[in-house]
């Protein structure tokens, strides 16, 4: 019996083809391709910037590093480690707020709470695919003249009022293999401002910038930058990956919609997500509710018949050692973490593998049940 993993990267013919012509150029750093990437990119998320870069957690520290200022960042603790490191390797300070059962986002009420003369940005992270409600995020952060800063990495495709995840603050995205599309590592920053694009071009180059009236040898650093650039090659998988991403989150839509079809039958220990009509749900994960008392029981059951499923996330944030000195009571966060479950989920993933995964958790709730 072969092993069912949680999640599957997609490389095409013409994937593979893409990198190979960007190879034989000879050009294997940041180069042209990055430039259509970031093109495209701009026309799908409705923005007038984009920098692919190495990773989204690269994306997040730039996206810190430009306010010019250190101080507070409200974020949430039901998300990855970078988004907490991006906020203390920029020397600020993460603080964490709640997020709501049903969507496992931020909400404007949260957020709220946690307000202060210190804070100087709101990091969103839309999670597992769903996007967090950007109406009443906006109006705060613009009220308290806040930046705000999507973590978009689980969310490409994915919208608010038809309006792209990525366009409402600073766009941070990720191309990571377990994402919607991949260039294996990778990110991009998206934004409409002229004066962030121009200083995150400079971070991310060495600190380096072009201006005119100079030398063409001349390269003088205008501030501490790191080398955060996407290879010439990467960019081009990339723009191979998103002309399928329609077709791979439709994919993931069909799967996510069999799965919930599913555990709506079985009520009394599941609890599936409900989605708004006014967002579209990108699907990078798929996570259902599952009563504490079974969730271990029924994890450790389908990795026994050679299921990959897994909790995203236990330890929460605010749980982990290196971050106890930031922790609060955060209530729904702490109950997620006990009764998450995210399942297999990815464009290829067979019909009759997605059966075995349902018929081995029908059979243990029979069992479970007796």
């Amino acid at each position: 019996m072969k092993q069912i993993p949680l999640f599957r990267p997609i490389l095409s013919n013409n994937d593979y083809r893409t990198i190979v012509k960007s190879l034989k150029t000879g050009w294997l750093t940041h180069g042209y391709n990055n430039l259509k990437f970031e093109k495209v990119f701009c026309n799908l998320i409705g923005v007038k910037y984009a920098i692919s870069m190495n990773s989204c957690t690269s994306a997040l520290e730039c996206a810190l590093k430009i306010i010019k200022k250190k101080g507070e960042v409200i974020i949430p603790s039901w998300t990855w480690v970078s988004t907490a490191n991006a906020v203390l390797n920029t020397g600020n300070t993460p603080v964490f707020a709640d997020v709501e059962i049903n969507s496992r986002n931020l909400t404007a009420k949260e957020i709220k709470k946690c307000i202060s003369k210190k804070t100087i940005a709101i990091i969103v992270v839309h999670y597992a695919g769903l996007p967090c409600e950007m109406g009443s995020i906006v109006r705060i952060a613009k009220k308290n003249k806040i930046e705000l800063i999507e973590d978009s990495a689980e969310t490409l495709g994915a919208t608010w009022k038809n309006k792209q995840t990525g366009s409402f603050g600073i766009g941070c995205f990720s191309f990571f293999p377990t994402k919607n599309i991949t260039t294996t590592e990778g990110g991009m920053l998206t934004t409409n401002s002229l004066k962030k694009y121009i200083e995150v071009k400079k971070l991310i180059a060495h600190g380096i910038s072009k201006t005119k009236n100079r030398h063409f040898w001349h390269r003088e650093s205008e501030l501490a930058g790191h080398n955060f650039r996407m290879p010439n090659h990467l960019a081009a998988l990339g723009i191979s990956q998103l002309s399928n991403l329609l077709i791979f989150n439709k994919k993931r839509l069909k799967i996510a919609k069999t799965y919930d079809n599913f555990f709506i039958k079985l009520s009394d220990i599941f609890t599936v997500q409900k989605v708004n009509k006014n967002l579209t749900h990108s699907y990078q994960m798929y996570s259902v509710i599952v009563k504490p008392k079974f969730r271990n029981n029924l994890l450790y059951h389908l990795r026994e018949k050679k299921i990959e499923a897994s909790v995203h996330f236990d330890p929460p944030l605010h749980k982990q050692k290196y971050l106890l000195k930031y922790s609060r009571n955060l209530k729904n966060t702490d109950k997620l973490s006990k009764s998450i479950m995210t399942l297999p989920i990815y464009p290829k993933l067979k019909q009759i593998e997605i059966n075995r995964i349902l018929k081995v958790i029908k059979n243990w709730y029979k069992k479970t049940n007796k």
